[in-house]
């Protein structure tokens, strides 16, 4: 099961876009970007679907969405297909610095207009695949047929779109005409996939057609018959996905590299401060760290103190496996159950401390396999010996400085 993070980021014009971070629990080979339709979100059930299954072929897929949409800050009115693409790049250097750039760009219909305009200004692409793109961006102008004229007199107007009304103005239909689909494309540089449905009555399959005849190869073109433009139902939606993740094993390579150079032992943590939600980086894998949400986090991950809890118990079943093997004692499984609560120090009958409060971290071990009595009781010692709980329970002292 993917784990989905919730995040915030700078977007292109300096308002935090909202995102999610969608990634297999077992580590990332390579990150990928998503980009959804016209006044779409993130949160559309294709994007999110189509996201996670990426998550379970093994790429963190980061899905946000554009300024003024959904969850982002900023005013919709004052976007356009330039920022939309702008916006894109800065995702890509949000993955960049926190974790790895991406190596695939997927679109969905404007969005995929928009990687492919991306692509350029993120050099580690390696691949993109579109989903019922059209050929032009200036594609979405039928969608303010009834409002060109006032757009044109006043330079803004409201209109409805998928039963929603949006304010834009005409720069935006200025800025739509502005692009040349053909030199871009043709110049992409990179592996392209093209997937369309011929029954799609929003982007007709001729717009598939346009992006297929102006790229060069290697290019790859997949019927998505039967679908309709939004892909709503959820098996259209897996098997794009699938079809991409099987294409994109071609051209997108593991990352070899770890997310962050580190010292051996060292971790990284990073916070963007605005709350409590936390990248912890440990090597190769990749954690996060927040708190619940009636403390006022995401609940997104496990707490620190979750994460000390874990840290003491896996390190209690690791040397209590480690003595058991060294001994040949019939040691089968160790079950670790851990809490931690703050007392006062006055209630502590065997607490060296008789002031403040203290901290108690109660661990119920329970040891499966033939073990004798003797045995037990001997690995109840062992468990005490285990480098975190000697780290918990002598002096301790923590260097800081700012870098």
């Amino acid at each position: 099961m993917p784990i989905t993070e919730t995040i915030r980021f700078p977007g292109a014009h300096g308002v935090d876009l909202a995102a999610r971070l969608d990634r297999p629990p077992d580590g990332v080979r390579a990150f990928a970007l998503f980009a959804h339709c016209f006044t779409c979100s993130k949160d559309l059930a294709a994007a999110r679907r189509i996201s996670r299954t990426l998550a379970d072929h093994g790429l963190g897929v980061l899905r946000f969405d554009f300024t003024g949409l959904g969850e982002s800050d900023g005013d919709f009115a004052d976007t356009n297909f330039s920022s939309n693409v702008a916006d894109l790049v800065a995702a890509a250097n949000y993955l960049r610095e926190r974790y790895r750039a991406p190596s695939l760009l997927v679109g969905h219909s404007l969005g995929g207009a928009a990687v492919l305009a991306a692509a350029a200004d993120i050099p580690e692409v390696k691949a993109v695949a579109t989903i019922g793109a059209p050929y032009e961006p200036a594609h979405v102008r039928h969608l303010f047929a009834g409002a060109e004229g006032e757009l044109e007199s006043t330079g803004v107007a409201d209109v409805a779109i998928a039963g929603r009304s949006f304010r834009v103005k005409k720069q935006l239909l200025d800025d739509l005409v502005s692009h040349d689909p053909a030199q871009r494309i043709a110049g992409l540089g990179r592996a392209l996939l093209v997937m369309h449905s011929p029954t799609d009555d929003i982007v007709g399959i001729d717009n598939a057609t346009g992006i297929f005849t102006a790229a060069r190869h290697p290019k790859s073109f997949v019927s998505l018959a039967g679908a309709d433009h939004l892909l709503s139902n959820g098996a259209d939606a897996a098997f794009a996905a699938n079809v991409i993740a099987s294409w994109a094993d071609r051209y997108v390579e593991p990352d070899a590299p770890p997310v962050h150079e580190l010292a051996s032992g060292e971790v990284l943590v990073r916070g963007d401060a605005t709350g409590f939600a936390n990248t912890v980086v440990a090597g190769n894998h990749v954690l996060v760290a927040d708190e619940p949400a009636r403390l006022g986090g995401t609940d997104t991950g496990p707490t620190p103190y979750d994460y000390l809890l874990g840290g003491l118990g896996a390190c209690t079943s690791m040397t209590l496996g480690m003595y058991a093997r060294r001994k040949k004692w019939p040691l089968e499984d160790v079950t670790v159950r851990a809490r931690h609560q703050r007392i006062h120090a006055r209630d502590c009958e065997d607490c060296e401390s008789d002031d403040g409060q203290v901290d108690v971290i109660d661990l119920d071990i329970e040891l499966s396999g033939p073990l004798d009595d003797e045995q037990r009781q001997r690995l109840l010692e062992i468990a005490g010996k285990c480098p975190v709980n000697k780290t918990l329970t002598t002096e301790t002292k923590v260097n800081k400085k700012l870098v």
